[in-house]
């Protein structure tokens, strides 16, 4: 168990870093953002390019992990809207603030860092599973939830929702991380060695920083009068996701790679990701999602620990 801990330790510790150095004012909250925004638009795309670029095609292009992905993820959106929906009779919006907390983890923050630390075969697959979890999340799941919500009392068309999510996209740094990585893989270009470096300095700053920004952010967040509801999020994400994963594992789309296979178990059981506030603050959910997004990323620590444990338990890990 101390491995395990060994593992995750560093992880939690970096979060509470964060959270105890802006709680006592060293930064602030405004600073958060902008660290934030230094790993979105640099070093996170700097750590996907890495990732791609040094690895044949053969090698990223997974068919299977991008499915059972894309469907263990869309089975837990389904569930939680059916019930949200039909047996809590919430409004659509709030159902897809539900669903968004269930089924959209944290890959780069959180997940990226678990399983670089995991060392082993999970660290060499770790920047690979975070670009074809990036993928199924930003071209499929967010696009979805956020067309769903505004399909509520005769809004906007969700064609057009589901169009500008798309083109957003375009402007998105990670995105173009990706792209420019299996570009330069398809064509097995090189970089020189100098910028090569430079990439990976800015590549390497993403995992602490990451994990930081997540503790300073959660800084003045509120639990009170949403606790039915924020538990329930908090289940559905750090329960449900990953038990639908592993029955997609066991029934439908088996990953013949035991390494994809742990990196996709792992992906579901982290915590949700940290602009689920942002996108639920145009309907008023912001408040739930960021009650939901703090204790969801407590509790995780146990329930992460729980699951690499029996990962470890079984060979898996």
């Amino acid at each position: 168990m101390f491995d395990i801990l060994a593992i995750t330790a560093p992880i939690y510790i970096a979060i509470a870093l964060g959270y105890g150095l802006t709680r006592w004012g060293v930064f602030q909250k405004s600073d958060m953002r902008a660290f934030g925004t230094l790993v979105v638009k640099v070093a996170m795309p700097a750590l996907l390019f890495n990732a791609l670029s040094q690895r044949k095609v053969s090698d990223i292009l997974n068919s299977d992990y991008v499915s059972a992905y894309a469907l263990a993820s869309l089975l837990t959106l389904s569930v939680s809207i059916f019930w949200a929906v039909r047996v809590a009779k919430v409004s659509r919006s709030l159902s897809s603030c539900l669903a968004m907390g269930m089924s959209c983890p944290n890959s780069g923050f959180v997940g990226y860092p678990v399983m670089l630390l995991s060392s082993g075969p999970l660290a060499s697959v770790a920047g690979v599973a975070l670009a074809l979890n990036m993928m199924v999340e930003n071209l499929l799941i967010i696009p979805l939830l956020l067309a769903w919500a505004e399909t509520e009392q005769g809004q906007s068309r969700w064609q057009s929702i589901v169009w500008q999510t798309l083109k957003g996209m375009l402007y998105n740094p990670m995105i173009w991380g990706i792209v420019l990585g299996f570009t330069f893989s398809w064509f097995e270009w090189q970089l020189t060695p100098s910028l090569s470096r430079t990439v990976s300095l800015f590549a390497q700053a993403s995992g602490a920083l990451s994990l930081f920004v997540i503790g300073g952010s959660l800084v003045g967040l509120a639990v009170q009068g949403m606790g039915p509801r924020v538990a329930q999020i908090a289940a559905g994400k750090l329960l449900l996701h990953p038990l639908m994963m592993l029955a997609v594992l066991v029934f439908w789309v088996p990953i013949q790679d035991p390494v994809l296979r742990t990196a996709a178990l792992l992906t579901c059981a982290m915590p949700m990701f940290g602009i689920y506030p942002i996108l639920t603050q145009k309907h008023g959910h912001d408040g739930l999602s960021a009650a939901a997004l703090l204790v969801t990323t407590m509790a995780s620590f146990f329930t992460l620990n729980f699951l690499l444990w029996q990962l470890q338990k079984f060979s898996l890990l």
